[in-house]
Formats: structure tokens, sequence, C-alpha cells
């Protein structure tokens, strides 16, 4: 039995490995079309190696595959140096096939000349694809590493050397093309950055709630058996009077957050409640991946 369970275990271990690298590939080569399709003709350099091989399109001719290669490839490798090899295969297939698909679809006609359609919807499509390689546990290189190696050596945070990083990259834009593709970029990382939540945590956002009442076994039981929801007691104190003050926790649906407060209100009018947002709920009643 327990030879089965090991070698079901091996090869569930194997399926997922494999997935992963094809979450890599789905997600780079939808990053590669949406350049292709939206962002490179209309000027959009929106950060990152994609930006700067935009720039160079337009300033010095060079084919935006290759800009990509020559700028990726030397920084996975600093990153393994400088970093250690945490990066490992995945990363490096991103790092090689992202530029391979642009090269691909380069003939590509866009579907906008519109430049704000473009960032809108061009960087909508290279969030999705972000996404996906994160899903897969990998990158695609490029100004990330970069950014990782400045905030090693020079101390910086890593946010901060990210925005940096691409805050030049945008200047550089508005100066090669002019002020309006510059502000049409920063439209696109703001896009970008919240597709990649998106497709991190979802769209199905859920309510925490928690509950201070003088009546917990009354509105305990109301929660479990009239909203079907589990509940946690956490051990509490009054910071005035230092009485042990129980909180109730809860966490429901955007749906079923009325119908709890109601059902708290009616049991206890002077109940305390704090509710905040939950972007990801893993476990019963919610999801389990």
């Amino acid at each position: 039995m327990d030879r089965k369970k090991r070698r079901r275990a091996v090869e569930e271990m194997g399926i997922s490995r494999v997935m992963e690298y094809v979450y890599v590939l789905v997600g780079s080569a939808l990053v590669a079309v949406s350049f292709n399709l939206f962002l490179l003709p209309n000027n959009v350099a929106s950060g990152g190696v994609s930006g700067i091989s935009t720039i160079m399109k337009d300033v010095a001719g060079w084919e935006p595959a290759y800009v990509q290669w020559a700028l990726n490839i030397p920084l996975f490798i600093a990153g393994v140096i400088l970093l250690g090899r945490q990066f490992g295969v995945k990363t490096l297939v991103g790092t090689i096939f992202l530029p391979f698909v642009v090269f691909l679809t380069k003939d590509m006609d866009p579907w906008t000349t519109d430049p704000l359609l473009a960032s809108l919807f061009g960087c909508i499509g290279v969030g999705l694809g972000l996404g996906i390689v994160f899903r897969g546990k990998a990158s695609t290189g490029g100004t990330d590493l970069a950014a990782q190696i400045l905030n090693k050596y020079i101390g910086l945070s890593l946010g901060t050397c990210v925005a940096l990083i691409d805050g030049l990259i945008v200047l550089a834009a508005a100066f090669v093309f002019d002020i309006e593709r510059g502000l049409y970029a920063l439209i696109g990382l703001y896009v970008t950055s919240k597709t990649i939540d998106i497709v991190q945590i979802g769209l199905g956002r859920k309510k925490m709630a928690l509950i201070i009442t003088n009546h917990q076994n009354e509105v305990r039981e109301g929660i479990l058996n009239k909203i079907d929801r589990g509940v946690t007691k956490l051990s509490a104190y009054g910071g005035y009077t230092d009485d042990e003050r129980p909180v109730l926790m809860c966490v429901v649906d955007q749906t079923e957050f009325t119908k709890l407060k109601q059902l708290v209100k009616t049991i206890d009018s002077s109940a305390f409640i704090i509710v905040t947002d939950a972007s990801e709920v893993l476990g019963e009643g919610f999801n389990r991946a």
C-alpha cells in the first residue's frame, strides 16, 4: 500500500512539474504575442527588457528578439553567478523562449493603431502571460534579475529597484518617442501589475470579519447554522479593562457578508465588527489550492 502511495505521489509530482513547464511556455508565448500585436507597433515601452527592445527598434532598427536575447541571457548568467542557482531551468526556458516567439510572430499585423488601446490590451496580455509564468514558479528573467542584483549589492528594496529600472525605461521612451507615449507606458505598467495580481489571487474577493460581542455563543451558532460558514474563537483581552474578550473570526463570500452583518446586529446591536478584504482563502469551503 505504501509503495502504491509513493508511486502515485511520484506520478503526481511528475505531472505537476510538466504542468509548470507548460505554464512557462504558454505564459511566455502570450507575453510575446501581446508585445507584437499591441506594444511594439505603437511604440509603447512599458518597462522591462521588452520596453528596451521597443526603444532600440526605433533608435537603431535592431530586431527586438535579438535585443531581448542579448539582454536576457547575460542577465540570467549574472543572476546565477551573483545570486546563486535559485532561478532554475524553468526561468532559463522562459528567458530563451519568449524572444523566440517574439521573433516567430514579428510579421503579425497589429490589432490596433490607437496607443491607448494598445497600452491597455497589450499590457493585459503581458500581465496574463507573466501571471501564468509565475504560476509555473518561474520568471522570464530580464530586468527582474537586474532588480534582484541591485537589491542585494546596493541595499535598496526590491520594489524600489524594480520601480527605478522601469521608471528609467519609461523616461527613455518619453525622450525617444514623446511625452504622450511615456504616459501610455505608465498606464501599461499599472495595468500589467494589476493583471498579474488577478491571475495570482483571482477575482473572487472574500471578506474577513472580526466580531467582538457579549453574545458569543449565539453569534457563533448563527454563523455555523444559518450562514453555514466556519468560525474561529481567538483569545483576546480588553485594552482598558483587561477582561477576557474573545474575538470571533469568520471568512465569507461578498454575497454572504450582508447576511452576516444582519445576523450579528440582530443578536447584538452593540457588537463591534471589523471587516477587511481577504484576497485569497484556501481551505474547506473555499479554494483547495
